[in-house]
Formats: structure tokens, C-alpha cells, sequence
């Protein structure tokens, strides 16, 4: 009687993992040499670290300035109204362009193909890109950052709306279709009692996630606190910068918090 040997990979499953591992490792030795890292440079950099650190200390909290036109807290004030508006003109905007990327809810082939172009082309395109285009049309300040936050999430907010309808109940459809509803009253009484929780849910998770990045387009002049961030630095003004980016962190912090509350009580 002959013993079987175990063996844990087949020659080509040996050879195929081989050439992934390869690859990986190619990948990383091309692109460390692409960015040009200068050893020089990298070894110098834990002392400019600590000495950017020291230029930090004291920490200039003087310079919030509650009632100061150039002071950090009306920055944050236009971060934080940057990010509401641009969340609920997102709302508005990606709300009907779900409904008609939604196979069971649209029929029309070619609208549905034009909505769902709409949610890729939004959601594609980077924030910082809608923001220098904005800032190209707008100029400088908190409508560009409004706009490209709004239209970037279009496509987030517009797919995870689509999906929710895609994955909802059909019986409650159905039964709605036999008495004969309309389809508006398919939709107010049908669809969205379903996906209310998942919509509600996904909105404030986006507006979460565009208070950070509020915090992040006025680096390229759309306004906020990013715009005060790039002055300060700008400026080598460093105790205040790491004032900002207290600020920052608080916020993003108290944000997280509110939201993760909000949802357990929406979910």
C-alpha cells in the first residue's frame, strides 16, 4: 500500500504565488525609487521634527480670537458652515440621482445609465480637484469649498442610496402595485420607510467625513480653517499653527463622537 503524500500547494499555485510576491516587491523597489528618497534628508529628519516642535511650544492660544476677523474661531465657523451646507446640497442633489440609479425604481435604460454616470463622475473626481476647479470659477473662499465638497458627495451619498432601494423588500412593492398605488405613493410609503435608517445614516457619516475634509480644502484656497492653517505656515507663525491643529483634531474628535451617537439611535 503506497502513502499519499500531503501537499499544501500544486507546483502552479507555487509559481503563481512566486510571481505575486514578485511583483509586490518590484512594485515597492520602483516606486521608492521613483519618489527619490534622499538619505541625506531622511536621516535628518527626527532633528527637524524636534526642532519644529520646540518652535511650537508655547502654543499661541491668544490668536482663537473670538470677535478677530483673522482669528482661528471664525475660520472654524466657516469650516463647520462649509460643511453643513455642502452636506445638505449633497442631500438635495444625490437624493433624486439614487432614486433614478435604482434598476427596481427606474426602468428607462438610458436614464438609468446617465444617473449612474453621474455617481462614478462625482465620486471619481477628488475633492482637492473640485476645489481648485471651483476656486478657478468661484475665486478663493467657502463657496468653492462648498461646491466641491457638495458634488463630490453626490456620488457617495446618490450609491449608497441606490443599493439601499436595490436591496429593499419586494412584498411591500408588490402589495402597493396590486391595490393599484401610484408611484409616488410606492416610493413615500413603500421604498423610503425602508431605506429611511440606511439614508439618515449615510448622511451623517458624510457629513462627518466632509467636516474633515472642510478642515483640508482651504490648503488650495477654498476657505475655512484650511486657509488659516496655510497662512500660519506660510507665515512661520508655528505656535500657531499648532493651535489650528488642536482645533482641528477637537473637532474631527467632538464630530465622530456625535455622529456615532446619532446613528446608534437612527439604526
Amino acid at each position: 500500500m503506497s502513502r499519499m503524500t500531503y501537499v499544501r500547494h500544486t507546483g502552479t499555485e507555487r509559481l503563481m504565488r512566486f510571481a505575486v510576491y514578485f511583483c509586490c516587491v518590484l512594485a515597492i523597489v520602483l516606486s521608492v525609487k521613483s519618489i527619490e528618497v534622499i538619505p541625506e534628508f531622511l536621516a535628518d529628519a527626527p532633528t527637524q521634527m524636534k526642532d519644529l516642535f520646540v518652535r511650537m511650544w508655547p502654543i499661541d492660544f491668544a490668536s482663537y480670537g473670538y470677535g478677530a476677523k483673522d482669528g482661528v474661531h471664525i475660520a472654524l465657523i466657516d469650516t463647520l458652515a462649509i460643511s453643513f451646507l455642502a452636506t445638505v446640497l449633497g442631500l438635495i442633489l444625490a437624493t433624486p440621482v439614487g432614486f433614478l440609479a435604482a434598476r427596481n425604481i427606474n426602468r428607462i435604460v438610458w436614464l438609468n445609465a446617465v444617473a449612474r454616470f453621474i455617481l462614478i463622475a462625482t465620486r471619481s473626481v477628488s475633492t482637492l480637484l473640485w476645489a481648485l476647479f471651483f476656486v478657478a470659477m468661484f475665486g478663493p473662499g467657502a463657496l468653492a469649498g462648498t461646491c466641491a465638497i457638495a458634488f463630490h458627495s453626490i456620488g457617495f451619498i446618490g450609491r449608497m442610496l441606490s443599493e439601499a432601494l436595490e436591496e429593499s423588500n419586494k412584498g411591500t412593492i408588490e402589495a402597493l402595485t396590486a391595490a393599484g398605488a401610484p408611484w409616488y405613493s410606492r416610493i413615500l410609503y413603500g421604498y423610503w420607510p425602508q431605506v429611511a435608517p440606511a439614508y439618515w445614516s449615510v448622511a451623517l457619516f458624510r457629513w462627518d467625513i466632509n467636516v474633515r475634509e472642510s478642515a483640508v480644502l482651504g490648503l488650495v484656497g477654498a476657505g475655512g480653517i484650511g486657509m488659516a492653517l496655510n497662512s500660519a505656515i506660510d507665515l512661520f507663525k508655528w505656535d500657531q499653527v499648532a493651535l489650528i491643529l488642536i482645533v482641528i483634531f477637537a473637532v474631527v474628535a467632538l464630530s465622530e463622537v456625535l455622529v456615532t451617537g446619532l446613528r446608534r439611535r437612527l439604526i
